[in-house]
């Protein structure tokens, strides 16, 4: 009892607590052998650390109890690490493995997570008023962070017993311990990453202390990651607690990852390495109860800070033409870094796909943003040629067999092939590469995995998949910046030639014409409707698209199946309402495709749409007959033109009805494209007959019958060229009369299509010569017509201008002509650039690029608003003369009638209060000149 009350009066507060135990202990009769009390009773704490090994094993049973009280009663930061150290290092090693759970690690680190976390909020709390004139502060907080350094010490003397103590280890048995450090280590380096503002400019009063806290946190996860490497869990045996505590473990490190993704590049992959590699390892058991989505978006997360940061280093390398600097060698330890990350997504995946539905959308946005980043993308980073061949062949290379791995996952297909998918501008050509790179995968797939991609899909009530080839025809579209540059991609290499860069276009055709090429036969059906849809698209690159691809097929097939598909052109154009840009599409489609017929199928079409029949003249005014063999040609150029001159000649002994206008300009379309593509065949009779008509055609045009009726522009743009191809055999008279109606039609408004006309026929004139009696009425006129032509601002009507005038004058024996169309020295100056080719805009690569950029987002986005429907409905309005059908009712005439009387009694009344304006008059008998017109419509109406 003695020895006991001295040690209480030496030992202070700390010691005579726990003698004090042991006092009560042995006054409640605790049954301790005399050989073990004397040691505890006797000697103070400070010395137990001094015991030998063999000691501390023996009374390791009495002590522990102490220790353990001891150190959940303490409310001292010191007093805590004392306890924990002594435990840790002196009976740690004498505990039975298979009970430390519950006899120290349960009862001890809830304890120890608590005391980390009060140092930490103590720290974080005073840490704003450290300065190197405050040294009780900076006395405090150092002795905070040494406690820190001290418990991460313990705690890593735990990790390491574990890891000596045991070949394998059951996670039930150790539990709180991986929890626990993690904790304490996501803590600490949270802690030195945010020290920089944590501390306000004073860090290097802490620094030293703050890098060895790193240190040993640092330390200490190696020490845990070791530990769980040895973790077993046996996929037989249904261990909830097991797969849940792993699955914690996981996560918890995937937070970790998140925190020193900045800090230490290496530390960070072998984290993540550790993470797949444990995901792996018990895959059988935790697969179900592991947050896929949340891994994958980190992994794909670091996957692109890391490329940005490539890309960076890159960009700063530019400027320095050696790469032995620093920055290229952290550009190559980056580039490396990336190819890790690339990996280890392609490892996860691969053997985690059908849990993964969720992360798809993660999935397809890595690939955008990527390559967004990267030539040819508009919104690429200016690197260098040689960093951008490393960067493809170190990184980008590994990332895509991902596409391979994706292309039979469902989810993938539905979120790639989102009907609603919307994407900024900067993401438009990857998604249109991506969509040809999973074509170029589909070529070699099974029909099973090319009709998952190539069939459409209700996958829920929101969301619709459309087919691949809709797809790709759509994204296509959206690039028109890219379209328009044009931005250039590697080539297809070829046996004996070298590789060539290629433009967008190129490249989408040729990929697109490899997966036709490969594309199963019971596929062909969607194939037929994404092509004619592509074909019927406003979108004219588009439209081209659908037919380049659709002649490949032409080719690529057998007879019959052109011929068929001629037919099916043949029958659409022929049900189309009137003009649109549909019709137009179709028109070239049919030319093009009747190239690629063989001449027995020709003879069938001729069959089928015999041109002698003035009905199918619709659809031979599209077709060139330069397709047609010579003998084949000749017939049915003969029979065109039988057929079209007849019916113009009975047109001109009737009554010239309006109503007939249109069939008018269909049989004068079908000669023109007899004349362009088989004037050679016609005969000297053919071509009389031809210019017969069109010349008494042109002796009933005059001005007030062009402007008033949109059949007789018509009309009349295909009357010029007509007359133009027999320019040498017109009657001067006839020239002379076309021309004064040009010159009085240029002073009003005229749609384009009928100046590009005038043009036609003006560069025409060059092969003529005009007899000296006529030249005063023509000549005068001539030049007229060619100088308000070239000074037209319109820049399609400017270029075919200058076009139109370099062929009359170099081929025109009336010289002293060419200088009187020159009306002006503007006209002079854009003459002469255009024969010098000068005077072009000098646009640099950085401002065209930006230009480009600026006008893809101005008219991308309300173009994109416009939907299908709204595209079908204004595309396929009938024209006017349709219209008429629906005949307005006797009531309408009477309400209108009306209004317009009492409109006309509203002006008698204000005439009657004041004085009229000057300009009343001059509208009164515009307005009456209306109503004579009105009467006269009337009459005529009446007539017919």
């Amino acid at each position: 009892m003695v020895l006991v009350r001295k040690a209480c009066r030496d030992g202070g507060s700390f010691r005579s607590w726990f003698w004090r135990e042991c006092f009560e202990a042995l006054v409640l009769g605790e049954s301790m052998s005399q050989e073990r009390a004397v040691p505890e009773s006797a000697v103070p704490l400070e010395e137990i650390s001094s015991w030998p090994e063999e000691l501390c094993r023996r009374e390791l049973p009495s002590v522990l109890p102490r220790l353990l009280s001891m150190y959940q009663h303490s409310d001292n930061w010191i007093e805590h690490i004392q306890i924990l150290k002594i435990i840790v290092e002196m009976f740690l090693p004498h505990m039975n493995h298979l009970t430390l759970e519950q006899t120290f690690f349960s009862q001890v680190l809830p304890k120890t997570v608590r005391l980390f976390d009060d140092m930490m909020y103590e720290l974080t709390s005073q840490a704003r008023e450290l300065s190197s004139q405050n040294l009780e502060i900076q006395s405090t907080l150092r002795n905070i962070l040494q406690t820190m350094v001290q418990l991460l010490g313990a705690l890593t003397g735990c990790v390491q017993h574990v890891c000596a103590t045991q070949e394998s280890v059951i996670l039930e048995n150790i539990h709180s311990l991986p929890s626990s450090v993690l904790h304490v280590i996501k803590s600490t380096f949270v802690h030195c990453k945010n020290s920089e503002s944590v501390y306000s400019g004073h860090l290097h009063l802490v620094a030293d202390l703050l890098q060895a806290l790193f240190k040993e946190a640092y330390s200490l996860q190696k020490q845990l990651m070791e530990l769980l490497d040895m973790v077993c869990m046996n996929p037989l045996i249904d261990e909830h607690d097991d797969i849940l505590n792993m699955v914690v473990v996981i996560h918890s490190l995937l937070d970790i990852c998140s925190v020193i993704s900045s800090m230490d590049h290496a530390f960070h992959a072998n984290t993540w390495k550790f993470i797949i590699k444990q995901s792996l390892k018990h895959q059988s058991v935790i697969k179900s109860q592991l947050k896929h989505k949340d891994i994958i978006t980190s992994l794909c997360e670091d996957i692109l800070f890391s490329f940005h940061s490539c890309l960076q280093l890159a960009e700063q390398m530019i400027q320095s033409d050696a790469q032995d600097n620093a920055d290229y060698r952290l550009f190559q330890k980056t580039l490396k870094l990336c190819r890790f990350f690339a990996n280890s997504l392609l490892h996860y995946t691969k053997e985690f796909l059908p849990f993964l539905s969720d992360s798809c959308c993660t999935l397809h946005q890595l690939y955008l943003q990527i390559y967004s980043k990267f030539p040819p993308s508009l919104y690429a980073a200016g690197i260098s040629k040689a960093q951008q061949e490393e960067i493809a062949s170190t990184f980008l290379v590994t990332l895509s067999p991902l596409i391979s791995q994706l292309l039979t996952f469902q989810p993938f297909v539905d979120v790639v092939l989102d009907s609603k998918l919307e994407l900024p501008c900067e993401l438009q050509l990857p998604q249109c590469l991506l969509l040809v790179v999973i074509m170029d995968e589909l070529s070699s797939r099974p029909e099973d995995v090319q009709a998952l991609w190539c069939t459409e899909s209700q996958v829920s009530k929101a969301t619709a998949r459309v087919s691949l080839l809709k797809a790709i025809f759509s994204s296509f579209e959206q690039c028109s910046g890219e379209l328009s540059l044009p931005v250039h991609l590697q080539g297809v290499k070829s046996k004996g030639q070298a590789e060539v860069a290629v433009t967008l276009y190129q490249h989408v055709c040729i990929h697109l014409c490899t997966f036709i090429a490969s594309l199963h036969p019971s596929l062909f059906p969607e194939l037929d409707t994404a092509l004619l849809n592509a074909v019927l698209s406003a979108n004219m690159i588009t439209s081209l698209l659908a037919m380049d691809a659709w002649c490949f097929l032409a080719r690529y097939g057998t007879a019959e199946l052109c011929a068929h598909h001629v037919t099916i052109m043949a029958h659409l154009i022929k049900s189309c309402p009137g003009e649109c840009y549909q019709l137009t599409n179709l028109s070239i489609l049919l030319r093009r495709l009747f190239f690629f017929m063989a001449p027995p199928q020709q003879v069938e079409f001729i069959q089928k749409f015999p041109p002698k029949e003035t009905e199918n003249l619709l659809l031979w005014q599209y077709i060139s007959f330069q397709a047609l063999p010579a003998e084949l040609r000749k017939q049915t150029a003969l029979e065109v033109t039988r057929a079209g001159t007849a019916w113009c000649m009975k047109w001109l002994g009737s009554n010239h009805t309006l109503e007939e206008l249109e069939s008018l300009n269909t049989v004068l379309s079908a000669l023109l494209a007899v004349c362009n593509s088989s004037g050679e065949a016609l005969d000297l009779g053919q071509q009389t007959a031809i210019k017969e008509v069109g010349s008494q055609l042109s002796i009933l045009l005059n001005v007030k019958l062009v402007i008033d009726q949109p059949y007789v522009q018509q009309t009349l743009s295909l009357l010029l060229p007509l007359l133009g191809f027999f320019i040498q055999t017109l009657d001067p008279q006839l020239v002379s009369q076309v021309i004064t109606l040009q010159t009085s039609l240029l002073k009003l408004e005229l749609p384009d299509h009928v100046r590009l006309a005038f043009l036609d026929f003006l560069s025409s004139l060059g092969k003529l010569f005009i007899p000296q009696t006529i030249q005063d009425r023509i000549l005068p006129s001539l030049s007229s017509v060619f100088a308000s032509l070239l000074a037209d601002r319109n820049w399609l009507l400017e270029q075919h201008s200058l076009e139109a005038f370099t062929q009359f004058a170099e081929g025109t024996t009336h010289e002293e002509i060419v200088p009187q169309c020159l009306s002006s020295e503007e006209t002079k100056k854009k003459v002469v650039s255009f024969l010098e080719k000068t005077g072009f805009v000098d646009e640099t690569t950085a401002a065209r690029l930006e230009r480009i950029k600026q006008e893809k987002g101005t008219f991308w986005e309300p173009f994109a608003k416009v939907t299908q429907e709204e595209t079908k409905m204004s595309s396929l309005q009938p024209c006017v003369k349709r219209a008429r059908h629906e005949l307005p009712s006797e009531d309408e005439y009477r309400s209108t009638l009306k209004a317009a009387t009492e409109a006309l009694e509203a002006i008698e009344l204000l005439l009657q209060k004041s004085p009229p304006p000057d300009w009343l008059l001059m509208e009164m008998e515009t307005l009456q000149e209306r109503i004579d017109k009105l009467k006269r419509q009337n009459c005529s109406g009446r007539k017919q």
